[in-house]
Protein backbone atom coordinates (compact mmCIF):
# COMPACT_ATOMS: atom_id res chain seq x y z
CA UNK A 1 0.00 0.00 0.00
CA UNK A 2 1.29 3.00 -1.04
CA UNK A 3 0.69 7.04 -1.49
CA UNK A 4 -3.03 7.16 -2.44
CA UNK A 5 -3.67 3.30 -2.16
CA UNK A 6 -2.80 3.49 1.23
CA UNK A 7 -3.64 6.90 2.56
CA UNK A 8 -7.57 6.75 1.85
CA UNK A 9 -8.29 3.34 4.14
CA UNK A 10 -5.79 4.79 6.23
CA UNK A 11 -7.59 7.95 6.85
CA UNK A 12 -11.07 5.74 6.67
CA UNK A 13 -9.69 3.62 9.74
CA UNK A 14 -8.09 6.47 12.01
CA UNK A 15 -11.22 8.57 11.68
CA UNK A 16 -12.83 5.57 13.28
CA UNK A 17 -10.02 5.45 15.29
CA UNK A 18 -10.03 8.57 16.48
CA UNK A 19 -13.86 8.66 17.51
CA UNK A 20 -13.60 5.79 19.58
CA UNK A 21 -13.18 5.82 23.38
CA UNK A 22 -9.23 4.77 23.66
CA UNK A 23 -10.08 3.09 27.12
CA UNK A 24 -12.85 0.91 25.29
CA UNK A 25 -10.08 -0.18 22.78
CA UNK A 26 -7.60 -0.75 24.97
CA UNK A 27 -10.50 -3.10 27.76
CA UNK A 28 -10.85 -5.35 24.56
CA UNK A 29 -8.08 -6.23 23.03
CA UNK A 30 -6.19 -6.45 26.51
CA UNK A 31 -3.08 -3.96 25.80
CA UNK A 32 -2.35 -0.97 28.23
CA UNK A 33 -3.84 2.47 27.89
CA UNK A 34 -1.55 5.56 29.68
CA UNK A 35 -3.87 8.53 30.29
CA UNK A 36 -1.36 10.79 30.49
CA UNK A 37 0.68 10.86 27.84
CA UNK A 38 -2.62 9.15 25.80
CA UNK A 39 -0.23 6.01 24.46
CA UNK A 40 -1.20 2.54 23.64
CA UNK A 41 1.59 0.12 24.54
CA UNK A 42 0.88 -2.84 21.56
CA UNK A 43 3.01 -5.63 22.12
CA UNK A 44 3.83 -7.02 18.69
CA UNK A 45 5.17 -10.94 19.40
CA UNK A 46 8.23 -9.48 21.74
CA UNK A 47 8.56 -6.07 20.52
CA UNK A 48 6.83 -2.64 21.79
CA UNK A 49 5.22 -0.28 19.75
CA UNK A 50 3.51 2.42 20.50
CA UNK A 51 0.12 4.23 19.24
CA UNK A 52 -1.07 7.82 20.26
CA UNK A 53 -4.16 8.74 20.50
CA UNK A 54 -6.08 10.21 18.67
CA UNK A 55 -3.15 10.73 16.06
CA UNK A 56 -3.39 7.47 15.47
CA UNK A 57 0.58 7.73 14.79
CA UNK A 58 2.58 4.93 15.78
CA UNK A 59 6.44 4.06 17.22
CA UNK A 60 8.56 1.19 17.15
CA UNK A 61 10.44 0.53 20.50
CA UNK A 62 13.09 2.71 19.14
CA UNK A 63 10.86 5.72 18.90
CA UNK A 64 11.44 5.41 14.91
CA UNK A 65 8.17 6.87 13.11
CA UNK A 66 6.17 3.55 11.18
CA UNK A 67 5.28 5.22 7.86
CA UNK A 68 4.12 1.99 6.41
CA UNK A 69 0.24 2.67 5.78
CA UNK A 70 -0.18 -1.07 5.91
CA UNK A 71 1.35 -1.35 9.58
CA UNK A 72 -0.64 1.76 10.41
CA UNK A 73 -4.03 0.24 8.99
CA UNK A 74 -3.50 -3.13 10.44
CA UNK A 75 -2.98 -1.96 13.95
CA UNK A 76 -5.61 0.32 14.09
CA UNK A 77 -8.22 -1.87 13.16
CA UNK A 78 -6.57 -4.07 15.57
CA UNK A 79 -7.77 -1.24 17.94
CA UNK A 80 -11.14 -0.52 16.74
CA UNK A 81 -12.22 -4.02 15.95
CA UNK A 82 -11.20 -6.00 19.10
CA UNK A 83 -14.13 -7.33 20.90
CA UNK A 84 -12.47 -8.86 23.92
CA UNK A 85 -12.57 -12.71 23.22
CA UNK A 86 -9.73 -14.56 25.25
CA UNK A 87 -7.54 -17.50 23.27
CA UNK A 88 -10.58 -20.46 23.12
CA UNK A 89 -7.50 -23.02 22.38
CA UNK A 90 -9.46 -24.30 19.16
CA UNK A 91 -7.09 -24.27 15.98
CA UNK A 92 -9.04 -23.11 12.79
CA UNK A 93 -7.70 -23.13 9.12
CA UNK A 94 -8.76 -19.41 7.20
CA UNK A 95 -10.83 -21.20 5.27
CA UNK A 96 -13.20 -21.91 8.83
CA UNK A 97 -12.77 -18.29 8.64
CA UNK A 98 -16.29 -16.45 7.00
CA UNK A 99 -15.06 -15.45 3.93
CA UNK A 100 -12.00 -17.50 4.26
CA UNK A 101 -12.58 -19.01 0.99
CA UNK A 102 -13.50 -16.47 -1.27
CA UNK A 103 -10.12 -15.03 -0.20
CA UNK A 104 -8.06 -17.79 0.09
CA UNK A 105 -6.43 -17.69 -3.46
CA UNK A 106 -4.62 -13.79 -2.23
CA UNK A 107 -4.21 -15.38 1.84
CA UNK A 108 -2.30 -18.76 -0.04
CA UNK A 109 -0.01 -17.12 -2.08
CA UNK A 110 0.67 -14.30 0.56
CA UNK A 111 1.52 -16.43 3.30
CA UNK A 112 1.24 -20.14 2.94
CA UNK A 113 3.52 -20.21 -0.57
CA UNK A 114 5.84 -17.11 0.91
CA UNK A 115 6.41 -19.40 3.93
CA UNK A 116 7.16 -22.88 2.14
CA UNK A 117 9.62 -20.60 -0.02
CA UNK A 118 11.43 -19.24 2.90
CA UNK A 119 11.63 -21.92 4.93
CA UNK A 120 10.56 -25.24 3.32
CA UNK A 121 14.17 -26.38 2.57
CA UNK A 122 15.48 -24.87 5.49
CA UNK A 123 13.92 -25.87 8.82
CA UNK A 124 17.13 -24.66 10.87
CA UNK A 125 16.20 -21.10 9.62
CA UNK A 126 13.05 -21.54 10.64
CA UNK A 127 13.91 -23.10 14.00
CA UNK A 128 16.45 -20.22 14.93
CA UNK A 129 13.90 -17.21 13.46
CA UNK A 130 11.77 -18.77 16.16
CA UNK A 131 14.51 -19.37 18.91
CA UNK A 132 14.34 -15.17 20.40
CA UNK A 133 10.62 -15.84 20.40
CA UNK A 134 8.42 -16.54 22.73
CA UNK A 135 6.71 -19.41 21.19
CA UNK A 136 5.35 -23.04 21.62
CA UNK A 137 6.92 -25.84 19.79
CA UNK A 138 3.91 -28.10 18.56
CA UNK A 139 3.73 -31.58 16.98
CA UNK A 140 2.21 -30.55 13.68
CA UNK A 141 4.09 -30.78 10.16
CA UNK A 142 8.03 -31.33 10.33
CA UNK A 143 8.43 -28.19 12.21
CA UNK A 144 5.87 -26.36 13.81
CA UNK A 145 5.59 -22.87 16.18
CA UNK A 146 2.53 -21.67 18.08
CA UNK A 147 2.93 -18.02 18.72
CA UNK A 148 1.24 -14.48 19.87
CA UNK A 149 1.45 -11.87 17.38
CA UNK A 150 -1.10 -9.47 18.90
CA UNK A 151 -2.52 -9.74 22.12
CA UNK A 152 -5.21 -12.67 21.75
CA UNK A 153 -4.44 -12.72 18.47
CA UNK A 154 -2.54 -16.43 17.91
CA UNK A 155 -1.00 -17.89 14.75
CA UNK A 156 0.62 -21.28 13.83
CA UNK A 157 3.00 -21.33 11.35
CA UNK A 158 3.64 -25.30 9.75
CA UNK A 159 6.56 -26.61 7.56
CA UNK A 160 6.67 -29.79 5.80
CA UNK A 161 10.03 -29.79 4.39
CA UNK A 162 10.48 -30.40 0.74
CA UNK A 163 12.75 -33.64 -0.64
CA UNK A 164 13.30 -35.10 -4.01
CA UNK A 165 9.92 -36.16 -4.73
CA UNK A 166 7.67 -33.28 -2.86
CA UNK A 167 7.91 -29.40 -2.91
CA UNK A 168 7.96 -28.16 0.68
CA UNK A 169 4.77 -26.81 1.65
CA UNK A 170 3.08 -24.94 4.38
CA UNK A 171 0.11 -23.70 6.53
CA UNK A 172 -0.85 -21.62 8.80
CA UNK A 173 -3.78 -22.05 11.59
CA UNK A 174 -5.97 -19.03 14.37
CA UNK A 175 -6.82 -19.52 17.14
CA UNK A 176 -10.87 -19.41 16.89
CA UNK A 177 -10.88 -16.07 18.32
CA UNK A 178 -9.29 -14.76 15.09
CA UNK A 179 -12.88 -13.30 13.86
CA UNK A 180 -13.29 -11.05 16.57
CA UNK A 181 -10.10 -8.85 15.97
CA UNK A 182 -9.65 -9.69 11.81
CA UNK A 183 -11.56 -10.90 9.23
CA UNK A 184 -10.35 -12.59 6.32
CA UNK A 185 -9.81 -9.90 3.79
CA UNK A 186 -6.90 -8.28 6.84
CA UNK A 187 -5.64 -11.82 7.86
CA UNK A 188 -3.31 -12.13 3.95
CA UNK A 189 -1.85 -9.15 4.92
CA UNK A 190 -1.35 -9.41 8.76
CA UNK A 191 0.25 -12.46 8.45
CA UNK A 192 2.21 -11.97 5.84
CA UNK A 193 3.13 -8.76 8.07
CA UNK A 194 3.96 -11.71 10.63
CA UNK A 195 6.04 -13.35 8.24
CA UNK A 196 8.22 -10.44 7.50
CA UNK A 197 8.69 -9.65 11.30
CA UNK A 198 9.88 -13.32 11.97
CA UNK A 199 11.94 -13.67 9.24
CA UNK A 200 13.88 -10.46 9.55
CA UNK A 201 14.77 -11.45 13.11
CA UNK A 202 12.09 -8.80 15.27
CA UNK A 203 12.35 -5.95 12.96
CA UNK A 204 9.74 -4.50 10.72
CA UNK A 205 10.64 -2.47 8.06
CA UNK A 206 9.72 1.63 8.64
CA UNK A 207 8.25 1.88 5.19
CA UNK A 208 7.09 -1.77 4.65
CA UNK A 209 4.72 -1.74 1.15
CA UNK A 210 1.95 -3.67 0.33
CA UNK A 211 3.83 -5.53 -2.03
CA UNK A 212 7.89 -6.87 -1.28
Amino acid sequence: MDNRQGRVPYEYIRDIFQKTDPKKMARLTGNEYHEDNNTFILKIINKNYKVKYPSGDIYNENDERINSYIIKIMILRYLVNGQGISQTGKDITFKDINGGHVYYKNFYSRTILRLANIYGNNLKKFEQDFKNIECEKTNKGDLAYKFEFLKNVFFTFIIWEGDEEFDPSANVLFDSNIEYYFNAEDLAVVVDIAITFIKNRGKLPLDLGMYK
